[in-house]
């Protein structure tokens, strides 16, 4: 990505009087003691383990006897994505991190998500019968690095019965042992109603996240599971639940909140910031801090995991949203899940936005 292709998102006006404000009210030190606190937590993440690979190509131009563009690959990445990325995330704020995932049977590519996650998480792997673990390749022009197609390499079916029982059977063992359940139901299989159930009902904490994307769009809300403690979705999310294009956010957050019994809900809204809810603190609007965007796989994963451990610590919701958005804009920076949000990197952050 060259330099003169950064895309400047974030409103300095904004952002200078939204933390001037903040500044009255919490130090630096107030805020970072929801992160360092957090390094004693034990932490669950709970999802699909997912292969984020980019074709780097170049555009050759039209197919001479068909409407199709025709690309040259040049070079390729791959990334550990999805319930991964979250584990990763997580790995340099707390000391105890474990992960349920399923990898595929057929093709589990189990020794490049071993080499990609970092040595200090706890992996439970299940692997789903006749499946691959699920990629999701993306081919991107590499000059202005915008994506042209994508092709997924996936099993989407639900679990069989005996996988099912697996899954469940791990949960009902392992649940009582942690203060956060995080869980990315990204909506391709894995997380069966008998597995919501037995979430819902044995976590402590319940912090969730419900994807819509091309694979399940339409079929797939946060309104499945009956009960979190903390939502953190994506704006269209929350408005494909409410099937609301244009109302009032506030409202369909509301309605969330109640529909789940959750007392706290975030919802990502890209170039504008964040609402977060609070049943008691009511409201708040908090602004992105993004000023560079190369690429926005995995940013609302990685707002959610770092989020989820202030929610459990009971931190303001502004306070939260401030944290939040700022991981956000280090997400967006990076390609793909180049590097992970780290301990100091983010400190830092924090301190040059508060000064």
């Amino acid at each position: 990505m060259r330099q003169d292709d950064k895309h400047v998102l974030a409103c300095p006006e904004q952002v200078s009087s939204f933390l001037a404000d903040l500044a009255t009210r919490y130090s630096a030190d107030d805020v970072l003691r929801y992160l360092e606190n957090a390094q004693a937590l034990k932490v669950l993440v709970i999802g699909e383990a997912i292969i984020d690979e980019y074709q780097y190509c170049t555009a050759i131009g039209k197919s001479s006897k068909e409407p199709t563009l025709v690309v040259k690959t040049n070079s390729a990445e791959k990334f550990a994505g999805g319930i991964l990325a979250v584990a990763n995330h997580l790995a340099d704020f707390c000391k105890h991190v474990s992960m349920i995932t399923f990898l595929g049977d057929t093709d589990s590519q189990e020794g490049f998500i071993k080499k990609k996650l970092d040595s200090r998480i706890e992996r439970f792997f299940l692997y789903k019968k006749d499946s691959p673990t699920i990629v999701k390749r993306r081919f991107v022009d590499e000059y202005f690095f915008t994506r042209l197609l994508e092709v997924y390499e996936i099993n989407d079916g639900e679990l069989n019965e005996t996988d099912n029982k697996r899954l469940c059977a791990i949960l009902q063992e392992e649940l009582p042992r942690y203060d956060v359940v995080i869980v990315v139901d990204f909506g391709h299989g894995m997380l069966t109603q008998q597995a919501i159930e037995i979430l819902c009902r044995q976590a402590r904490f319940l912090a969730l996240n419900v994807q819509a994307n091309a694979g399940n769009l339409g079929y797939h809300t946060v309104s499945a599971y009956p009960r979190a403690d903390y939502v953190s979705i994506a704006e269209n999310e929350a408005r494909l639940e409410a099937r609301d294009r244009s109302g009032d956010l506030k409202e369909i957050v509301l309605n969330v909140s109640e529909k789940l019994g959750c007392r706290r809900v975030a919802v990502t809204r890209g170039k504008h910031g964040c609402l977060c809810y609070d049943t008691d603190e009511g409201f708040s609007r908090i602004p992105a801090f993004a000023d560079q965007v190369i690429d926005r796989i995995g940013a609302g994963d990685a707002f959610l995991s770092l989020t989820a451990l202030c929610v459990a610590q009971n931190a303001p919701m502004e306070v939260m949203g401030f944290i939040g958005n700022a991981v956000g804009a280090q997400a967006v920076a990076t390609v793909g899940h180049r590097t992970p949000i780290e301990y100091g990197t983010l400190l830092n952050r924090i301190e040059s936005l508060l000064k």
